[in-house]
This record gives C-alpha cells, structure tokens and sequence, in this order.
C-alpha cells in the first residue's frame, strides 16, 4: 500500500516538521510505502540532518523523500494522497489520480484547532473534477477529530529520561547549557514577539533564578535588541540579573523533544512544537501564528477554553492572562508574576491534559483507520 504526502512549506519548518513526523511513523508503525513529496528541501535538511538538500530523491527512515518541482514529473499516484495544510497538488498528479482504475483516498489534513465545529467537518467529503472525492482530515483535542501525532513509546521515553537526571543534565551540557542552581528552566521558540522585553524584564528582576533556553530562530532580533549585542552564535551566553539566557543550535526534532522535556515550561509556535510541548508533560506558553483580521483569536481561546476547563480558577485566569499578553493582548510582567505563584496547579495539569490525550488514537492510526473504512465502503 503506497501514501504520498505532499508538504508545501510554508510556515518556518511547521508543515514540514508534522508531514515528516507523520511519513515516519506511517512507515514504521504501519509498514506503508510512504513518498514524500517537499518543495522546499533546505528546510527539510535543518529538521533532519541525515538529509542532503540538493538530491531530488533519497530514502530516509524508510520513507522516500523527493522534491516537488514546479514542472513536476509524470508518477504513478498512490493508493493514499494527502495534501497537507491545503496545498495545491501538482495538475500533472492529479491527471494520474483520475487515471487510476481505482481512485485513490485523496485526504486534505488540515490545520489543527479546538474549535467547536471541528468535529463536524472532519471526514466530509468534497467532489472533485475528474470524478475524484478529496476528504477533510481534521486533527483535534476531542472524540469526533483526528487526534494528535504521537509515536507508539513516545511517553514512556519521555518518563525515562525526566526520571533520569544524568541523562537530562548530560544533554543539557551537550548544548552548552550548565546547571544553576535552583534555576527554572524555559525553552523559547517563538515567532517575532514586541513583548519579549517586558518578559525577559521581569524574568531578570524576579526573586526565581531562570535558564531561557532559546533555540535559533525567529525570535534572534528581538533577543539582540534586549540584550544590546548585534549579533550572537549557539552557545553563547548572557546573564542578567537572575536570567541566564543561552542561545542554542537548530536541534533536530528528536532532541528538540528532549529540550522540551528537560524543561520546567516552554514557549512554543505553530503547531508542530504546540504538539510536541503537550507531550512533554510541562506548562505551556502558545505563541499563535497571526491570521488576518484577527481570526487566529477564535483558535487560541477555544483551545484555552478546553485546556483550562479541569483547572482551578486561579490558575486557569493567570494561565489565559499569559497566553493573552505574549499573543499582544495584556501586560506580560503581571501576567508572568501571577503565573509563577499557580506553578504548581499548571504543572500537575500538564501531565493530567497529556494523559488524557494519549487516551485517544493518535493521528497516524486515525488516518489508517479511515482508509480502511473508505475502502470497505467502496468494497
């Protein structure tokens, strides 16, 4: 059985990081002959190193990785095609989908949301030219969704390695990051952010000594500007005050996991890293990739609503009022100092909302499912 995923890359290793997450574990969890298909390869090479950005075909992880061209090539389409995040499929491979004797499952996967009328999208059927029917994929936080991506043992190798202090303090000083004593430790992957002074601000005055651990990215000028330096590489290291900020390398998506584990809270973007932070079991901070009009609003709050539901009042309120000001609505140093002091209810939280997900299917198993049930509608 042959899946072909394409990935239009579109938004700062998000796209790529969830379609390459999801070959994999199609591959091999679910034995499946994955292709998949990347426009943009250099990005794809910094979230797997093992990867050589100039070959236009190459087999990693037991997936075939090719690169989609503008002036695409004549190939079979697959059993299984899934455009991902509403990218255009190529008209060529469209032609060869309408060509095949029996049609393929053609799956829109799309953006992740909590938002209420997710369920009753997903799976809804869309007729296509040539006869075709494309399918919307929803994942989602609820029954009635496609759930979340989550390899099979990923918990139990996260509960390993936070039990295992030299394990975590090893990887730690492998990224250059001495222990502190007493120190919180925050990762810090964010988007461009004006709040991030008034952040870094209250971290430097606060009584709680802090460790930012900001892997390169985006957010670098914002940093610099805090800081007064002009420019800065992985490894180096400031302190002021009680923070002591350390400007790590691009890691791979294996040890961004780590670094998210290794954490006391972390900041994250997208959705590809919004996932991978829930799984890590520690309190979050959601930087929302801004939409027109305001719309990415309706995603965070729903999102919010469903999230803080189980939480005591106190630390649902200080939770939102963070979430809020790093997102441009509040002031971030209040926020901050009323989030420390509900530290404690946030973290046992965290590990209540991750098992409570990881009760459900994850998203490779879901689209596995719903292949099987189309083909025994079809039968």
């Amino acid at each position: 059985m042959r899946w072909d995923i394409f990935c239009s890359v579109v938004d700062n290793y998000g796209d790529i990081g969830v379609t390459w997450r999801l070959a994999r574990q199609l591959a091999a969890e679910h034995g499946l002959a994955v292709r998949l298909w990347v426009d943009e390869p250099a990005a794809f090479a910094r979230l797997c190193p093992q990867a050589d950005a100039a070959l236009a075909q190459q087999w990693l992880a037991g997936v075939e990785v090719c690169r989609w061209t503008a002036d695409f090539p004549s190939v079979a389409a697959a059993d299984v095609v899934i455009e991902a995040f509403a990218c255009t499929l190529p008209a060529r491979y469209v032609e060869a989908m309408a060509a095949r004797v029996e049609p393929p499952l053609w799956l829109n996967l799309e953006y992740l949301s909590a938002e209420d009328w997710v369920p009753g999208c997903h799976g809804l059927p869309s007729p296509q030219p040539g006869g075709l029917q494309k399918f919307f994929f929803f994942p989602g936080f609820v029954p009635g969704t496609g759930g979340l991506l989550r390899e099979a043992g990923l918990l139990e190798r996260r509960r390993q390695f936070q039990a295992d202090a030299g394990a975590r303090q090893a990887f730690l000083a492998g990224l250059g990051v001495p222990p502190v004593a007493g120190a919180w430790l925050i990762s810090l992957f964010a988007y461009e952010n004006p709040v991030l002074g008034p952040w870094l601000d209250a971290l430097a005055q606060g009584a709680q000594p802090v460790q930012l651990l900001v892997p390169r990215g985006r957010i670098e000028g914002d940093l610099y500007r805090w800081l007064g330096v002009a420019a800065a590489q992985a490894g180096d290291c400031w302190q002021r005050g009680s923070l002591h900020l350390h400007l790590l390398p691009f890691v791979s998506q294996d040890d961004y996991d780590r670094l998210l584990w290794s954490c006391d809270f972390n900041a994250v973007r997208g959705e590809d890293s919004f996932v991978r932070a829930q799984w890590a079991g520690r309190p979050l901070l959601w930087h929302i990739y801004q939409q027109e009009e305001g719309a990415h609003w309706d995603k965070l709050d729903a999102f919010l609503a469903l999230y803080r539901a189980a939480l005591p009042p106190l630390a649902g309120e200080a939770l939102t009022a963070w979430w809020h000001a790093w997102n441009g609505r509040g002031d971030m140093a209040q926020a901050w100092q009323a989030l420390c002091g509900q530290a404690e209810a946030l973290a046992a939280h965290a590990q209540d909302w991750c098992r409570e997900q990881a009760s459900r299917p994850d998203l490779a198993t879901a689209l596995v499912q719903f292949h099987r049930n189309w083909l025994s509608c079809a039968a």
